[in-house]
């Protein structure tokens, strides 16, 4: 039997969750291991079906808004988190007073302004939460979760996302989160690019690549991945205000990194390979490093075949 979905005694939320993919699912598992009163909404029944004995399946996102405090939206893409939240059926046609709705979905920062709009219109405050962590830490309800919004409303959201994230970070207002979290999606993005380029290389050098996957495993783990050189406030050049120690060590890693760039751009070249981003991290390595402004660079040497 499903648990009564009101509010308890204890003023603890009711919270909806709309959208049971790989995400929504290990949200909704978290509130549920936490003892949550939980609705949830998925228009797949077998998304729903595991949830029958510890939530309430709401039939559409506009039953589901009327009976929570918090509605979390899970579903994919741009245009399903605006339908949800103000189609016909959506969890804002009538929506409990005082309620939030959560976006962790990964839209673009449009689309989360035209739903704090349609929120706002409805009496709900509403909040962002950039995710990471992908489906197994959804799972294990340990997510990373960055979050934005008015301090309030992080304050009283901080409970529900603690049953499903490992960390917790306020980045800012509204909005905030969402920008981390295309920030934090352009690291592991351009990274795998970086992964491909080198293997491009490295396959075309005959060498075999399950070996040099090996090998940067094992090296990432002694000096760290990509967000290693993420220590400083600024992305700003050093200044003479600077700890000159820190500073030569970095004009000197700058120096190695452009070594080791056209040492590469050479073997490309060697073998036939564009390398273009390669060509690029030489262009930029400076400011990569801090000692020297940013260039974008135009298309060049190791950028074209």
């Amino acid at each position: 039997m499903a648990p009564d979905t009101g509010s308890g005694a204890t003023g603890s939320p009711t919270v909806g969750v709309i959208g049971l993919g790989d995400i929504g699912s290990g949200v909704a598992k978290g509130l549920v291991r936490a003892g949550v009163d939980l609705v949830v909404c998925d228009i797949r029944p077998e998304s729903t079906a595991p949830f029958a004995a510890s939530a309430r399946v709401a039939a559409d996102p506009a039953e589901l808004g009327s009976l929570v405090d918090v509605t979390v939206v899970a579903v994919v893409t741009d245009e399903q988190v605006v339908t949800v939240l103000d189609g016909p059926t959506g969890a804002l046609v009538r929506p409990r007073p005082g309620s939030t709705v959560l976006i962790v979905s990964t839209v673009a920062p449009s689309t989360l302004a035209r739903v704090a709009e349609l929120a706002t219109a409805a009496g709900v405050a509403v909040a962002d939460c950039g995710v990471s962590g992908g489906p197994s830490s959804a799972a294990e309800g340990a997510l990373i979760a960055m979050i934005g919004g008015d301090d309030d409303v992080v304050e009283r959201l901080r409970p529900v996302l603690e049953t499903f994230s490992s960390l917790v970070v306020r980045m800012g207002p509204l909005g905030a989160g969402l920008q981390a979290k295309l920030a934090r999606n352009l690291v592991q993005y351009a990274s795998w690019l970086a992964a491909y380029e080198a293997q491009v290389l490295a396959e075309a050098a005959g060498i075999e690549l399950a070996k040099l996957a090996q090998v940067i495993k094992a090296s990432d783990a002694r000096i760290g991945g990509a967000s290693t050189l993420m220590f400083r406030r600024t992305v700003a050049p050093f200044t003479d205000g600077d700890d000159g120690g820190l500073v030569g060590a970095m004009r000197t890693a700058a120096g190695l990194a452009h070594k080791d760039l056209r040492a590469a751009m050479e073997l490309g070249d060697s073998l036939g390979v564009a390398l273009p981003l390669a060509a690029m991290t030489d262009a930029r390595a400076d400011a990569l490093f801090g000692i020297g402004p940013d260039v974008v660079p135009a298309p060049g040497p190791g950028a074209e075949p």
